[in-house]
């Protein structure tokens, strides 16, 4: 997948819509134990005060986040690379070859420093300018596991923050109030 023309702005303090998509759409995040290295490292960045949280979604290939941060594009970039290494890790050590086998077909050639890809390039991240992209942006997010016909109501999806605004609270801090 081409590096798409979405860029964070330097020193924005506006949240972005942000989505990140495992290579070929593998569904990873199926495996708790995935979903949990995710959640760590959210929950690092926020415990360390690097990102704001205020929507996410994590589906079974992709997640999609609003987030906000002093330098939200290192902080997430960052955060790919982590979770990217400790999903190999998990891989390598429970002996799930198949699984490393399909990563490293999808490495891109000029990828010389790895030799598995988890993530797609890019994130996609989309300023949101105002309330009403904010609003917009959540109920996207909560709507996605209904859409996908994974539950029936956003509230049910167990790795989202569709919780934390019907007052439930998820595996994550959530800003409800913009």
């Amino acid at each position: 997948m081409a590096r798409t023309s979405y860029k964070f702005l330097k020193d924005d303090p506006n949240p972005y819509f942000i989505t990140s998509t495992i290579v070929d759409w593998l569904p990873l995040f199926d495996k708790p134990e995935i979903a949990e290295i995710i959640l760590n490292s959210l929950r690092f960045l926020q415990k360390e005060n690097r990102i704001t949280l205020y929507a996410y979604v994590i589906m079974k290939t992709h997640l999609h986040l609003v987030a906000s941060g002093d330098n939200l594009s290192k902080e997430i970039a960052r955060f790919r690379s982590f979770t990217s290494r400790k999903s190999i890790d998990y891989f390598n050590e429970n002996g799930q070859q198949g699984i490393l086998q399909q990563l490293s077909q999808q490495k891109l050639s000029h990828r010389k420093d790895r030799e598995h890809q988890f993530w797609q390039e890019g994130v996609q991240p989309k300023r949101i300018y105002d309330r009403k992209m904010m609003i917009q942006k959540v109920i996207y997010i909560h709507h996605n596991p209904v859409r996908k016909e994974y539950v029936e109501k956003p509230a049910d999806w167990l790795y989202s923050s569709a919780g934390d605004y019907a007052g439930i609270d998820s595996f994550l801090d959530i800003q409800i109030e913009w």
